[in-house]
């Protein structure tokens, strides 16, 4: 589908018509699960910084509503791709692991070897675990790496978290209730009762509209590194569900969009002035490979740092990254401390107003 597109596009206007895609300018979503559904996939290898992912896109919500929402198996955290954890709807793990598992297990395979992983150490790991939590019962990782120990399995050297990874792609236990902040590992068809059921053709197209609706604009590659599905799987899903998207091209690349995200660049594009206070490791910027759209590249170092795979917090304005924030503790309650890129004028005035109405959000969210 073509667009015809009044707005001239920049690399701001399609930041904003990323963050409107997730939900994160206009009216966001009524609910944990709604969000987490609607973004299909969403970067939780850090707890914290998942749940307050989660809050930015739900009006009003609470610390206690994501959290809770875990705890009653409304979402589900696993790695459905990429080898990292992900928040998800219940529904959508098992096919989307069906579509995964054999690539990420692959990938895996030397270090595996490295760890002296066989598959028959899999194979006794998952038995000596389903005895541990099967017919409801939970425990904690710990628990569960004693009873690995115990069984002759070591667990030594990022071991145990290897063994635990597998059997969770393998569809044989997955991360339920919090027990603090921490998880506790329960039986997967303990856990999630109902599952949906799609072929890899079917599944990769689901999953590439979905990923294009709720990320857009996207191109083809950022969702092939994005799930790790090869390029060519999905340009053929891309044929399937194209006319059901919108085509924008800018510098030469093809970035897909919904018809509804795309309607905005007639009407009036949103976030021109919206400042957000972000979670590390947030879609906004996780969810693509090419994050330069966003995020100037002579930036980027300030954001991993020493390239070390931790993300920092972001401040997002007008749709693109143009600083990070921190928390530091003054008595009981958090200090939100903006880091703008422009460390000699700082942030805008009406911008520092915007943030630290974001930095009241954030405590809000917390309930301090």
């Amino acid at each position: 589908m073509a667009a015809t597109a009044r707005a001239r596009l920049t690399r701001g206007i399609l930041g904003r018509l990323r963050l409107a895609s997730q939900g994160l300018a206009g009216a966001g979503f009524r609910s944990v699960p709604e969000a987490v559904r609607w973004m299909t996939a969403m970067q939780a290898q850090d707890l914290q910084s998942a749940l307050w992912a989660v809050g930015q896109r739900v009006p009003g919500s609470r610390i206690g509503d994501v959290r809770s929402a875990l705890d009653r198996g409304e979402i589900v955290r696993s790695w459905p791709m990429r080898g990292t954890l992900h928040l998800l709807a219940p529904e959508d793990l098992k096919w989307m692991l069906a579509i995964t598992s054999d690539r990420l297990i692959r990938g895996l395979a030397g270090r595996h070897r490295e760890l002296e992983i066989t598959p028959g150490d899999v194979d006794a790991a998952a038995e000596t675990a389903l005895q541990l939590v099967s017919g409801g019962a939970a425990a904690s990782r710990a628990e569960l790496f004693q009873a690995f120990e115990r069984a002759g399995q070591s667990t030594a050297g990022q071991r145990g978290i290897h063994l635990l990874g597998s059997l969770c792609q393998r569809g044989w236990l997955v991360q339920g209730p919090l027990a603090g902040n921490q998880q506790l590992v329960v039986a997967f068809g303990d856990w999630i009762t109902e599952s949906r059921t799609l072929d890899r053709a079917e599944g990769t197209a689901e999953w590439l509209l979905r990923y294009l609706r709720s990320h857009g604009p996207a191109t083809e590659r950022d969702f092939s590194w994005w799930s790790g599905i090869p390029l060519t799987e999905v340009r053929a899903a891309l044929a399937r569900v194209k006319d059901q998207l919108v085509e924008l091209t800018f510098e030469g690349t093809s970035y897909w969009l919904s018809p509804e995200a795309a309607a905005l660049l007639d009407v009036g594009v949103p976030a021109g002035r919206l400042v957000l206070a972000l979670p590390g490791f947030d879609e906004f910027l996780l969810g693509y490979t090419d994050r330069s759209l966003v995020l100037p590249p002579e930036h980027a170092d300030k954001i991993v740092p020493g390239g070390n795979g931790v993300f920092r917090k972001t401040i997002v304005a007008g749709g693109q990254i143009v600083g990070t924030w921190d928390v530091s503790r003054s008595g009981k309650a958090p200090v939100v401390v903006p880091e703008p890129f422009d460390d000699v004028n700082g942030l805008r005035p009406a911008a520092q107003r915007s943030f630290e109405l974001q930095a009241a959000k954030y405590r809000r969210f917390l309930g301090t």
